[in-house]
């Protein structure tokens, strides 16, 4: 999957070898709308989008690559999945986290904080570890990692070309990585100095502090990214890279063949003129944005 200024794309491999691609416009929640402008707001609607896109990229990614005729999820199908989602994730990062330094602490509430942001951490890590041992989602796994690399080599103005792309890293200091390891090491900073009122009172802060926190640690990461390769930059960049160990693997030639085909697909047409100006994109690739039914694109597909 692929997200351009204002449309995403999704690529995925059929049953039959052949590469198929879709192309959408972004929502206007965070692209077109007043707040998406509006700083700290605008990290917020970043998160939902990029959430909801996701839920839907699965979902077509999965019926083309079975092969299988299914209709594509609805609204609220995407909603209740969603929230059920949420639902795991206050039990397993809030909850859990939360009971087991209470039983640590005791009265403590500095000491209850700072255990219960570590367990958040190790829990965290742990997952996405545990996780990567199945075998199909450490496949997923690696096309994250030739999303990474396809990216790098366009950014540098190489050809989109397989042994181009082999070239870089998997690791990509603009990975939504980065961006949840900072929410999740500004959660134990920030809840650290909140104390212990009960658990109506834990709860509600959990749930409602995390959005903040994600809307500033946006900004924050917004903020490095301007000033480009500083310090800032790095340090910033730094914990999310290191836990991309985890979330990329080393692709195979296929798997980056479809990260290109995501990548220009997601392209206007002037920009894909460029890309094509520097020669190497694989034919399949090609094919995959030909097939495209874009209405926004007239003739450019």
């Amino acid at each position: 999957m692929m997200r351009a200024p204002t449309a995403w794309s999704v690529a995925v491999r059929q049953p039959d070898d052949r590469i198929v691609a879709r192309r959408d416009d972004l929502p206007r929640l965070s692209n077109r709308s007043r707040l998406a402008r509006v700083p700290f707001v605008r990290g917020i609607l970043v998160l939902v989008e990029s959430l909801s896109l996701g839920f839907r990229a699965l979902s077509w990614s999965a019926q083309q690559a079975t092969g299988e005729e299914e209709e594509p999820l609805s609204g609220w199908e995407i909603g209740w999945t969603m929230a059920l989602a949420f639902a795991i994730f206050a039990g397993l990062f809030i909850l859990l986290p939360a009971g087991a330094a209470n039983l640590v602490s005791g009265e403590n509430d500095l000491l209850f904080g700072v255990v219960e942001g570590l367990l958040r951490l190790v829990i965290f890590i742990g997952y996405i570890w545990a996780i990567g041992r199945s075998k199909e989602i450490a496949r997923v796994f690696e096309f994250h990692g030739a999303e990474h690399m396809s990216i790098w080599a366009y950014e540098a103005g190489r050809p989109l070309s397989i042994d181009a792309v082999r070239e870089y890293p998997p690791e990509h200091p603009r990975c939504g990585t980065s961006f949840l390891m900072i929410v999740v090491l500004g959660s134990i900073v920030v809840f650290s100095f909140l104390g212990q009122h009960g658990w109506l009172f834990l709860v509600l802060t959990r749930l409602l502090g995390i959005p903040v926190i994600a809307g500033a640690s946006y900004e924050l990461l917004r903020f490095s990214g301007l000033r480009g390769d500083g310090a800032l930059a790095r340090a910033l960049a730094a914990p999310g890279l290191w836990l991309q160990k985890l979330t990329t693997g080393t692709p195979a030639d296929d798997q980056i063949e479809v990260a290109i085909s995501s990548l220009i697909v997601a392209l206007d047409e002037e920009t894909f003129d460029e890309v094509m100006g520097r020669g190497g994109v694989p034919v399949a690739a090609l094919e995959a944005r030909r097939q495209i039914f874009d209405p926004l694109a007239g003739d450019e597909a």
